[in-house]
């Protein structure tokens, strides 16, 4: 008979075994978590997602921001080679246009930013759509104000070329001054046609009711290239409207 007061040590402890290659597990015991429809299929998850769009949106921007500054070099360059010329040739400015399409510009941040967050608090389609409509109606607005600048300088014969005609004493550098002014203010206002365009895909989007609290990554985007258009804007009417004004040596 066995001795009650032997110690017993227990057996060993039997668990089934691990699969050591995952080839082993059928198809149909794989668990498939649901995911969201717009998420694509080389992300780990939305998160993810979200951080590469907006981390290639920003590469994107540093771009047009090396782009704009070789234009902003030169101007600066320039200016310094003949800063009598360059406040001359400012003076036909009209910085109350100018001082309009900044005040447009900055609001329209504003309703870009707010078209953002509804999207990204699953608003009603129709909020999220106002907000964008109203964006793109305050850039065709500042369009419309650049309009009416670039016939004015066409008008009087400002536009650099063979029909160039300056009646100041530095006609060279003011020469030079519109031809940076037309390429600065140009490019913006391509950059400006643009960024129209991109509001009417997302407003298209958001009317079909595309976004919500985990998807809104489009219009978080395109909000970032909307705010940066408004700061070169902001940028230029600084610099080549308003400080070229000053009386030159002072």
């Amino acid at each position: 008979m066995p001795d009650p007061h032997r110690e017993h040590f227990p057996g060993p402890i039997h668990q089934p075994p691990l699969v050591a290659n995952l080839e082993a597990i059928q198809p149909h015991e794989l668990v498939h978590l649901p995911h969201h429809p717009k998420l694509q299929h080389h992300f780990d998850d939305m998160a993810q997602q979200i951080d590469a769009s907006t981390l290639g949106m920003w590469v994107f921007l540093v771009t047009e921001i090396m782009f704009f500054g070789g234009l902003f070099a030169a101007y600066l360059v320039y200016r310094h080679a003949s800063p009598e010329g360059f406040a001359e040739a400012s003076h036909h400015l009209n910085v109350t246009w100018g001082a309009v399409n900044t005040i447009v510009l900055i609001v329209s941040s504003l309703t870009m930013a707010l078209g953002v967050r509804s999207a990204q608090i699953g608003a009603p389609a129709k909020t999220q759509v106002a907000w964008i409509g109203a964006t793109m109606v305050l850039g065709a607005t500042f369009l419309g104000v650049k309009a009416i600048e670039y016939t004015d300088k066409f008008t009087h014969h400002l536009v650099p070329g063979p029909n160039f005609h300056w009646e100041g004493k530095h006609p060279a550098p003011a020469e030079i001054f519109y031809s940076l002014y037309f390429c600065m203010t140009g490019l913006h206002a391509l950059h400006m046609i643009i960024g129209l365009g991109i509001m009417a895909v997302i407003g298209t989007m958001a009317w079909k009711k595309q976004f919500d609290e985990d998807y809104y990554t489009p219009v978080e985007v395109a909000g970032l290239y909307w705010h940066f258009v408004d700061i070169v804007w902001i940028i230029i009417f600084t610099v080549v409207y308003l400080i070229p004004t000053a009386p030159a040596g002072k």
